[in-house]
């Protein structure tokens, strides 16, 4: 029980960090806040460092593909939330739920019970209905919002590239979770892990600016407080979620199930903090697939 309190804990913190980096990015570009954001998040665990030592040659190698694996990620998240409504965003991410239960019993060899498969298949059935918001909207929305779904309709091959984006990075990130359920299977402690993750992923992101000779606006950053917050729920939900896989009763898919209740933040978050339309059928679609994982956990 422990496990899913932190897996929810995790889970919620996420929804608050999607809110944090759409707020980051309007004042610095993605790299900027990217790099800055590691570099920080870096520092809140060097305090691990004496502790990181003795791991074997063949974790360091897995961490630093996890690190791989992250840095692709959240490059395709981050111009997709740019661009994206964050309501929209957080259901979108719903998806990895897809991805991490199948490689969850591909590649770790779990099981799924009959409440999990009928949870799956509500979650699955949630994010179907998404491409159907324009649809609805226009025959029963107000005018604004037929205006918007017009709108939408018409930027939608902007769009729909930006959709993908999000898309490769719910099945990375779920390749990243359930690397994070192998590793912690081991002796690797989850300082350890953290600690090595995140020196691969600040030396990942500077190699990418030295490369690309991108500039950075250093005054803009240090300013940029939504980055600062954005750091403290990284390290403290990431620190909850790899002390959950270590418990042994852990499993990925449920594990990711739960992580979907951040959703739940994003949408409410889009609503009252980004004044974003058409959020009630998002908040539906939302509703539905936190059905599935009710049904699935219990």
């Amino acid at each position: 029980m422990v496990w899913m309190l932190l897996v929810l804990f995790y889970g919620l913190a996420k929804g608050g960090r999607e809110i944090c980096k759409k707020k980051a990015l309007t004042k610095n570009n993605v790299i900027e806040v990217l790099f800055f954001y590691t570099l920080i998040s870096f520092a809140l665990v060097l305090p691990q460092a004496p502790r990181a030592g003795g791991v074997e040659v063949k974790q360091y190698l897995l961490i630093a593909l996890k690190s791989f694996v992250i840095f692709v990620a959240w490059i395709c998240s981050f111009n997709a939330i740019k661009k994206l409504p964050i309501s929209l965003m957080g259901v979108l991410d719903l998806s990895r739920v897809l991805f991490a239960t199948l490689m969850g019993v591909f590649f770790l060899g779990e099981t799924m019970n009959m409440p999990q498969i009928w949870g799956l298949a509500l979650v699955s059935f949630g994010l179907l209905l998404l491409p159907l918001q324009g649809i609805v909207c226009s025959r029963r929305g107000t005018p604004d919002e037929k205006d918007s779904a017009k709108a939408a309709r018409q930027n939608e091959p902007v769009k729909a590239s930006f959709v993908v984006l999000a898309l490769i990075s719910c099945v990375l990130n779920a390749f990243s979770g359930t690397m994070d359920k192998y590793l912690m299977s081991g002796s690797l402690t989850s300082g350890q892990l953290q600690f090595w993750y995140m020196l691969f992923l600040t030396a990942y992101y500077g190699i990418y600016i030295l490369i690309k000779r991108i500039r950075l606006d250093w005054k803009k950053m240090l300013r940029n407080y939504w980055i600062w917050i954005l750091a403290v729920l990284f390290v403290l939900a990431d620190r909850a979620l790899f002390i959950a896989n270590g418990y042994t009763d852990s499993k990925v898919t449920v594990m990711t199930l739960i992580k979907q209740s951040g959703c739940i933040v994003t949408v409410l978050g889009g609503r009252f903090i980004f004044k974003e339309k058409n959020t009630v059928y998002r908040l539906i679609c939302a509703a539905v697939i936190i059905a599935g994982i009710v049904i699935a956990v219990l």
